[in-house]
């Protein structure tokens, strides 16, 4: 378990929990049970580095007040806009003998045993935590979905999740799906427009144009070398047909 120190505060204005701060600590408040609220202050270095380790909001933590021992849940952080630094902190008392309402978060195990994901397939989270409603003594830090062997087309419902003894969800009346393992979305690209070479077209029409040119042009002298030829012809006719003179 962990344990964090703390201290009694009896500040009072928003100047006393700015002094606080700036000597490095986070005010917080205790809560919880019988006993009346009490103000304390915590090492912002030391909560910090309790705050790095997993599930830091669903473990039960050992506050020692003034040399006295509470255990309790970290339920509600405030932190700084600018610099994301913790400026305050709730706790609330665990009471033996009593239960607790808390959201604990969901581990997925064995994502590559799992058939369905190694084709392809996508493991779709419906809910990272839930809501559960635990016996002080028996709080669960993490509930524990494992993937090994597991489908496409496979749901895993709140039903197939071993919980602890005596430990329920606060849903009630439904079995409802904390992941599923869903066949691949596949996106069809759109096909390409078929390239063309600039002036390709343009092209094979100019030489088409400079074809029929070229064509006509040889029709032409094709056409006045007859001519000349029928003209040749008829001038030797004529000349055959004249009377010899004598």
């Amino acid at each position: 378990m962990n344990s964090l120190e703390a201290n009694i505060r009896s500040s009072q204005s928003v100047g006393d929990i700015k002094k606080i701060r700036n000597s490095g600590f986070v005010p917080g408040i205790l809560y919880g049970g019988k006993s009346e609220n009490q103000k304390i202050s915590v090492s912002k270095k030391n909560l910090k580095n309790l705050m790095e380790k997993e599930n830091f909001l669903s473990r039960i933590i050992n506050l020692k007040i003034d040399g006295k021992d509470e255990n309790v849940l970290p339920k509600d952080i405030s932190f700084d806009v600018l610099t994301d630094e913790p400026i305050h902190i709730d706790f609330l008392r665990v009471i033996k003998g009593s239960s607790v309402v808390i959201e604990v978060p969901v581990k997925f195990i064995n994502n590559e045993k799992s058939p369905g994901l190694k084709r392809g397939g996508v493991l779709n989270i419906v809910r990272r935590k839930v809501e559960l409603k635990c016996p002080s003594e028996n709080i669960p830090s993490e509930l524990i979905v494992d993937l090994d062997g597991v489908d496409i087309g496979h749901s895993f419902k709140i039903s197939s999740i071993e919980l602890p003894q005596n430990v329920v969800p606060t849903i009630q009346g439904r079995d409802f799906v904390i992941a599923t393992v869903a066949a691949p979305t596949v996106i069809k690209e759109p096909e390409k427009p078929a390239e063309t070479t600039d002036g390709g077209e343009g092209a094979e029409t100019a030489s088409g144009s400079d074809t029929t040119d070229e064509a006509a042009k040889t029709d032409t002298k094709s056409g006045a070398n007859d001519g000349e030829k029928k003209e040749g012809d008829k001038k030797d006719s004529d000349k055959k047909d004249e009377p010899k003179k004598s």
